[in-house]
């Protein structure tokens, strides 16, 4: 039944695509139409769920994001459209739609898809080129389905050789091989090779709507590239009447056996490959092509050999993708004009994909979903400790898993019953547990897990159907009080869950998946999607896809912004269960997604600004390499040097605050007898105090705000809120821009006053970091490693401006005016005439759950003082002010990267 109810929406769908939005009564009688055609025994609630399903999808949109072009180019394809035929982008056009993807999505990647290509060289035009360009997405936003699109439109206008490298590991190649297969090429590659059948066999994907001019594919599932293999296929390229295509492991050796082959053939006369256009795609364009996590030399080769890659073709194009757009490409700290002419550099043009409104990202998860109570999704893990240290050996033993894993475990598989219920029987469910580096420990993890689950399903199997009195058993009401704690609200009655326990979770398994074991494979045949606990390290943080993922158990120390972005496997789309969605991980690891979810939608914001203001790639690579955030990527390049290094930032339509403040005690004394001091003198301006936020005062001089920051101590691990480099940016502007501010002075509306500044303010209350204590440092975690609450940037702007930013961001996010939002405050920085400088009067407090541990102690009884600046659009946003990073102290801070034990294994072999 449910494969019928999927062929029916797919039915209606593509029949809607190309006619006039339907009414709801107009949609109802259409359904029934064709459910009439197909499967008359549906039910009103079946027909009524189909178009509840059918309408939300049309729901859904996406935003086309920005283009930055470098200066002069004209596109081509406008001119050339009347003379292409779509026939590839046809095929592809209706599988998507038939996978469900909405109308306006597929639109909206039909519109992208076309600026793309239209950057890239005229494949009809038989002169040199040469272009370079990049598109920034969102991790598991659908970059492969994007750039999957635009291969089809490329083999349509001409391109006749396609090389995409798919990351570093074997796993993710064999995936964004499948994908190709069932998008591009139209047959399972791996079945043909296996049984050497002719293109026409193992039709899958478009291939079943037209199997005509199928390209040839050089590589398969099975095999990434091979010289013998290719020279054997070398008749079926025919003269290059259909595509060529590649899918290659960015990996050194692979890369020199193309290389010699595509030599090997020039040399022997046939330069008609050489001749041809080539696209070359680098999916995760910040992993190897550029960055340092693998070693200089290595990283070095792979990038100078994807350069002799290009430079082999007289007509070639490379299109990088990325979710991480803080990736090293942008930020190497070097002279500027080294980042312009490095060879991958996108010198002409980078493209912003828009996340559509259903995507469960960063933003929605970190930002939107926490607040300073309730976390909707995310679940701290505080008990890992004694079993499973963060920091560990490869020998580390382990008998047992923490408690939290275990109610992890039991949330996911009440979650795979919950969606079996809900009719996604048919669907993949999956549990990701990322907890070591270390191949062994993984294994070991695995197969504690594997006990786990047994001993859960052996106690369903013989309880479940004992009504009430299945609850005597220990296991049974362990899942009760998890279905009570966590899914109560999704599924109000426990007798149907437990009734279906035993058939959903009795397939259940635990696969490891690293360099050592790939388990993970998830079948398309049958009537029952696969339930699988995926247990792995790196080869589970770059690129690849876990189906229908819905609980995480993440224990990772990383703090580097592209390596934490990429571990977030559970960014992506959750239609119909994303309520059930559950990630465990630490509340520092919460803090820093929360931090660099705010830094990456800055950059994908200025990438708006910067087309509305005609900039070129090369300015967007020093906006990236200029922002506060980058401070972090700049000591992390240079950790070899072990010295001091200066970064140029950028503070224009910026927002910094100290997220750590020092706890010495002559620190403390002073900064709140400089912050007594500012209070008094606020009192003799005119002060607003009916504000949700506290007492704001207007028309502040720029000299009061000055004379706070030259007396203010700072923690040298607060890096943005350096005064110096602050009072540099203020000074060259305190005649015009900055030269009067607003202030707010934060205040609670409900609490018990405290008066040690002269006002009666009611403390804000954050959480403090436990290790952080014992370095007499205070480092406020809670929402986003922030002290400001969100929205508060919006104070002191005016009215008739903040509701015209807030409208426009609505018009972007493709909201309408009756949802419910919660807008990031850079719309509001953006729109600001004077600077904001906001007092904090911070009441520490420990993490949840960590109340009773013995650092509490330290923790001061009095408020601590903090401050904020929001700093508004500059006249002159090209001016940075230096900052110095001693790279010794950053390693003391952060440690070495979190590499996995296989991930170098990955790049070398």
């Amino acid at each position: 039944m449910n494969s019928m109810i999927e062929n029916i929406k797919s039915t209606v769908l593509s029949a809607l695509f190309n006619m006039p939005r339907k009414t709801e009564a107009e949609l109802r009688e259409f359904i029934q139409k064709i459910a009439n055609l197909l499967s008359p025994g549906l039910n009103e609630q079946e027909l009524e769920d189909i178009a509840r399903d059918i309408e939300f999808k049309q729901g859904i949109k996406a935003g086309l994001g920005a283009i930055v072009d470098d200066e002069g180019f004209v596109p081509w394809l406008d001119e050339e459209k009347a003379s292409i035929e779509p026939y590839y982008w046809e095929r592809y056009k209706k599988l998507i739609l038939q996978n469900g993807l909405p109308e306006d999505v597929i639109i909206d990647t039909d519109i992208v898809t076309d600026k793309i290509l239209s950057r890239l060289g005229n494949p009809r035009k038989n002169v040199p080129w040469d272009r370079r360009g990049m598109v920034v997405g969102h991790v598991q936003s659908g970059k492969t389905a994007n750039y999957t699109g635009l291969i089809c439109k490329a083999a349509d206008a001409g391109y006749r050789l396609i090389i995409v490298i798919a990351g570093i590991h074997n796993n993710l190649r064999n995936q964004t091989q499948a994908r190709i297969d069932e998008g591009f090429i139209g047959r399972d590659t791996g079945k043909s090779q296996a049984t050497k059948s002719g293109n026409l066999k193992h039709v899958i994907g478009v291939g079943k709507f037209d199997s005509n001019r199928t390209p040839v594919s050089l590589t398969n599932t099975i095999q990434d590239f091979n010289k013998a293999t290719a020279s054997s296929n070398t008749s079926e390229i025919d003269s290059y009447k259909v595509p060529v295509v590649l899918v290659i492991k960015k990996n050194h050796r692979t890369l020199e056996n193309l290389l010699e082959w595509l030599g090997d053939n020039s040399a022997r006369g046939d330069r008609a490959m050489i001749d041809q256009p080539m696209l070359l795609i680098d999916d995760e364009a910040d992993n190897a092509s550029i960055n340092t996590n693998y070693g200089k030399k290595l990283v070095t080769k792979i990038n100078g050999q994807i350069r002799d890659l290009l430079n082999l073709f007289h007509r070639s194009c490379y299109v990088g993708y990325t979710a991480t757009p803080f990736a090293n490409i942008f930020i190497d700290p070097d002279q500027e004009h080294e980042m312009f002419s490095e060879d991958l550099f996108p010198r002409d043009f980078i493209i912003g994909l828009g996340a559509p409104s259903n995507y469960f990202g960063a933003s929605k998860i970190f930002i939107e979903g926490i607040s300073e109570n309730k976390a909707k999704w995310v679940r701290y893990i505080q008990d890992n400790e004694p079993l499973l240290p963060i920091k560990h050996k490869i020998e580390h033993p382990l008998d047992d898993i923490p408690l939290s894993l275990k109610d992890a475990l039991r949330a996911f598989l009440i979650s795979r019953t919950i969606r079996n219920i809900r009719g996604h029987k048919r669907s993949h469910c999956s549990m990701l547990v990322n907890a070591s580096r270390f191949t062994a420990v993984q294994s070991k993890l695995r197969n504690r897990l594997h006990d786990e689950l047994e001993k859960i399903k052996n106690a369903v199997r013989i309880n479940a159907s004992l009504g009430s009195s299945a609850l005597d058993n220990k296991e049974m009401a362990a899942l009760y009080d998890i279905w009570k704690r966590e899914y109560q609200d999704c599924l109000h009655n426990w007798n149907i869950i437990q009734s279906e326990l035993h058939d959903s979770i009795a397939s259940a398994k635990v696969v490891e998946v690293n360099s050592k074991e790939n388990n993970l494979k998830y079948s398309e045949t049958g009537e029952r999607g696969q339930t699988v606990i995926a247990v792995g390290g790196f080869s589970l943080s770059r690129g690849l896809t876990l189906e229908g993922l819905t609980v995480t158990w993440f224990l990772r120390n990383t703090m580097m912004y592209d390596t934490l972005m990429q571990m977030g496997r559970w960014f992506g789309y959750r239609s119909n269960y994303e309520d059930l969605c559950r990630i465990w991980m630490p509340e520092t690891a919460v803090s820093w997604y929360s931090y660099i979810a705010n830094a990456t939608e800055e950059l994908h914001e200025e990438l708006r600004l910067m087309q509305e203001a005609n900039a070129t790639p090369k300015q967007f690579g020093l906006a990236v390499r200029s922002h506060p955030a980058s401070l972090m990527i700049t000591a992390r390049n240079k950790l070899g040097s072990g010295k001091k290094i200066t970064a140029l930032i950028g503070l224009s339509n910026k927002f910094v605050e100290t997220t750590k403040v020092s706890l010495e005690n002559n620190d403390l004394a002073n900064n709140s007898a400089i912050a007594k001091e500012l209070v008094e003198e606020l009192l003799s301006y005119e002060r607003d105090d009916k504000r949700n936020w506290g007492i704001l005062v207007k028309d502040v001089p720029v000299q009061i705000i000055d004379n706070f920051l030259i007396n203010w101590t700072n923690h040298e691990d607060s890096k943005t809120t350096e005064p110096s480099a602050l009072r540099s940016y203020i000074r060259t502007r305190q005649q015009n821009e900055l030269k009067t501010w607003d202030v707010l002075v934060t205040s609670l509306q409900n609490g018990v006053p405290n008066n040690s500044l002269g006002l009666d303010i009611i403390p804000i209350n954050r959480f403090v970091d436990l290790e952080k204590l014992e370095l007499k440092c205070a480092s406020f975690s809670g929402s986003g490693m922030r002290v400001a609450s969100r929205g508060i940037e919006k104070a002191g702007v005016d009215e008739a401006k903040a509701l015209d930013a807030e409208r426009e961001h609505r018009e972007q996010e493709g909201k309408s005016d009756t949802e419910t939002i919660n807008y990031p405050d850079r719309i509001y920085r953006r729109v600001r005439n004077k600077a904001l400088f906001i007092l904090y009067l911070v009441q520490a407090k420990p993490p949840a759950g960590q109340e009773n541990d013995v650092r509490v102690s330290l923790i001061p009884k009095d408020p601590i003082i903090a401050w904020g600046i929001s700093l508004p659009v500059s006249s002159r946003p090209q001016e940075k002010v230096e900052y110095v990073v001693n790279t010794k102290k950053y390693q003391e801070l952060f440690g070495f990267e979190d590499e996995d034990e296989d991930a170098g294994d990955q790049i070398e072999n």
